[in-house]
């Protein structure tokens, strides 16, 4: 990985990234060996605010959360040669329980229905990280600016190529036909092109932690719908011949607060009450975090030369944990159209590129959106009609396969 290390210079690139987290990292990835007709790569340079860790350990740019990953996220991972790196540690979702606590309301999703050896997968954030950046040490076109931040970003409208100037905190100055904003939802790159969002605050946080639990998940997730929010329990690969579990629980912030005041053994009997006995006590837990949730959109999703992926154009509730999957559909697409331009040696930064990318991400965008929108909305509310409605709809779901194939495919990222 020796190139993953600040490069002084006041050169120009033909892309250059802001952010080298995961979306950054994965969108540098999916570029890195294109190559066009004369058989040049890509230029591209990372701009990362964060400091790199050492050769082999865990990177600071990527904390210790667990993802899951949809079918088409584990595959596309695989194209970019990042999953030979995490099949080791990565669990299968084989099945998926969707409940409402103290209600008739069940539905069951299950791999095999559908054809495949797992429905998703899920593994921690940081493995993912550290299997991207051994991937880009490998590649001798991508460069680091890092640790360094972007100071200004000037816009230069009347150049045909390279017109897009980045001056860096460090004073580096560097040019480029393309900036791709992967750089989270305080996105620098959207504050600096003026870019307007809309921002709708859940009241609600989320409660994260592993835990091991008394019996085997045998590979299914539980999404499971109590009064007190819905707990998300999603299967991790053992550990010292434990079954662990990743904990996702939606609460209100003052019900947090209360939750993380309290001791582990106390802790591990309210989530018992809460989730139920379908994997008997919670014998071990681990450090927990609280997140605050936000759903968080981009009025628009381009500007000259520049493109908004993921978080910098999207933050969504994790309720069904679409929110990793849906910005690494963002990077596909962009590089897909990236492809297509550099191969023929056409312009990669030209508004007829930039406008492919903004039209063809909008109905994925606002199907994923309203889908958690409406389960935010569904399932945190106790009216008799709604709790009569979903219950109902849980009912149908699980025994109407073209409903039940139609949600199946959208969660697994297709």
């Amino acid at each position: 990985m020796e190139n993953l290390t600040n490069v002084n210079s006041n050169d120009s690139y033909d892309v250059i990234i802001s952010g080298g987290g995961l979306s950054g990292s994965l969108m540098a990835l999916s570029l890195a060996d294109l190559t066009n007709a004369d058989g040049r790569l890509l230029s591209i340079a990372i701009i990362e605010a964060n400091k790199l860790a050492a050769t082999g350990d865990t990177p600071p740019l990527f904390d210790d959360r667990v993802l899951a990953l949809s079918h088409g996220s584990a595959a596309y991972l695989d194209e970019v040669n990042v999953w030979q790196h995490l099949a080791h540690d990565a669990c299968a979702i084989d099945k998926i329980d969707i409940s409402d606590r103290g209600h008739y309301g069940k539905a069951r999703l299950e791999a095999k229905e559908q054809g495949v050896s797992a429905l998703g997968h899920v593994i921690e954030m940081a493995l993912i990280g550290k299997g991207v950046l051994k991937e880009l040490g490998n590649k001798p076109n991508v460069h680091w600016f890092c640790p360094d931040s972007i100071n200004s970003i000037d816009w230069q409208p009347q150049s045909e190529t390279h017109n897009v100037s980045v001056k860096l905190s460090s004073g580096d100055c560097i040019t480029t036909g393309l900036l791709l904003g992967c750089d989270g939802a305080n996105s620098p790159c959207r504050q600096q092109a003026g870019i307007n969002i809309s921002q709708s605050n859940y009241k609600q946080v989320a409660l994260i932690a592993n835990v091991a639990t008394e019996k085997s998940h045998k590979n299914k997730a539980f999404e499971r719908f109590t009064e007190f929010g819905p707990i998300a329990m999603l299967p991790l690969s053992p550990l010292n011949g434990q079954s662990r579990c990743s904990l996702v629980w939606t609460m209100p912030p003052e019900q947090s607060e209360q939750v993380m005041a309290l001791s582990d053994d106390d802790f591990k009997s309210q989530l018992e009450r809460a989730f139920g006995s379908w994997l008997g006590a919670i014998t071990q837990v681990g450090k927990r975090d609280v997140y605050p949730l936000i759903l968080l959109q981009a009025k628009q999703q381009i500007y000259h030369r520049m493109a908004l992926i993921g978080n910098a154009s999207h933050t969504i509730h994790p309720i069904a944990g679409q929110g990793f999957n849906l910005g690494l559909r963002d990077i596909q697409k962009m590089a897909q159209l990236i492809e297509q331009q550099w191969q023929d040696s056409n312009d990669i930064g030209c508004f007829s590129l930039l406008n492919d990318y903004a039209n063809s991400r909008v109905k994925d965008h606002s199907q994923v959106i309203t889908l958690t929108d409406s389960l935010v909305t569904l399932f945190a509310n106790d009216l008799f009609p709604l709790v009569a409605g979903r219950n109902l709809g849980l009912k149908v779901m699980n025994y109407l396969a073209p409903f039940k194939n139609t949600l199946v495919n959208k969660l697994m990222g297709y």
